[in-house]
């Protein structure tokens, strides 16, 4: 059971990080990119979509999975922790519940990759529409 909690505590809470720290650097990426392009370089609107769009997937993908990992160390604590009461014998309160607070800290840690993770995907999305419209009012055309 050793193994179990090491795994909750690094590997889960662990690749939450890792998520969260790729999420922030490609929304960073993509707001710089943002803040720099020349509407007027593309030829085609087709062209400029999905130079604007590149990486705007996995930031979504880390925001919508984030949650279940969190759920799934939650999961996993808690069996832990009833796992731990049924060998160990009697428990008290204080202990059952010492770990299913520990075990809730994964929901919160995939809450925290969450949030932000979908905001920045929202506010860059916005900004990609308003890039693409400053191409049409640019070129005096609509593609359909």
């Amino acid at each position: 059971m050793d193994l179990l909690q090491a795994g909750i505590d690094y590997g889960i809470l662990g690749l939450l990080g890792v998520l969260s720290i790729v999420a922030l650097a490609l929304a960073g990426e993509r707001w710089w990119r943002f803040r720099t392009i020349a509407v007027s370089a593309f030829p085609d609107k087709l062209s400029m979509e999905k130079s604007l769009t590149r990486h705007l997937h996995l930031i979504a993908t880390i925001g919508s999975n984030a949650p279940y990992i969190g759920l799934l160390g939650t999961v996993l604590g808690i069996m832990l922790t009833f796992y731990t009461m049924g060998t160990g014998g009697f428990m008290d309160a204080p202990k059952i519940m010492a770990g299913i607070a520990l075990a809730l800290k994964a929901t919160a840690a995939g809450l925290l990759v969450a949030i932000p993770s979908v905001v920045a995907y929202n506010l860059l999305l916005r900004k990609v529409k308003v890039l693409l419209m400053d191409w049409e009012i640019e070129h005096g055309r609509k593609e359909f």
